[in-house]
């Protein structure tokens, strides 16, 4: 009797780019995602755009992950997006959490931004979109 193959583990990137020095959500967001069985890596404070995009390139990741909590989403992702292109990665999945005001959510999936975690998100809501939204298009490439 043959079993299928294990998934592979998928590989996410957790970040907190520009001055925001509050980390505890992301943190939680990367052990959570450890928990359930994914590869994470966790860049702490302070990343710039470039930063992120260079170590999601060098780690391979599947989705990159930002945590903004100063209110500079609408520069933020877009600029990590950008840093992702210029590395030849502009197909990386990003998605993100914080505090991002209603208004701002359609213009951020509009830039191309997979899914943003507005606060009451619960992990598991976050691992069951991981799942359901990041695993087949990875697995698919």
């Amino acid at each position: 009797m043959s079993t299928a193959p294990a998934p592979r583990k998928l590989r996410i990137l957790v970040a907190k780019p520009g001055l925001d020095g509050h980390d505890r959500g992301a943190k939680v967001v990367a052990r959570a995602l450890a928990d359930a069985g994914y590869e994470v890596v966790y860049t702490g404070l302070h990343q710039t755009p470039e930063m992120i995009a260079a170590a999601a390139v060098q780690e391979a990741v599947d989705a990159v992950g930002l945590s903004i909590m100063s209110g500079a989403h609408m520069t933020l992702f877009p600029a990590v997006m950008d840093a992702l292109r210029a590395r030849g990665a502009g197909e990386m999945i990003v998605f993100g959490g914080g505090i991002v005001p209603k208004d701002d959510l359609d213009k951020l999936t509009a830039l191309g931004v997979a899914r943003v975690f507005t606060p009451g998100a619960s992990t598991q809501d976050i691992v069951a979109w991981v799942e359901g939204y990041v695993r087949p298009r990875a697995e698919a490439t």
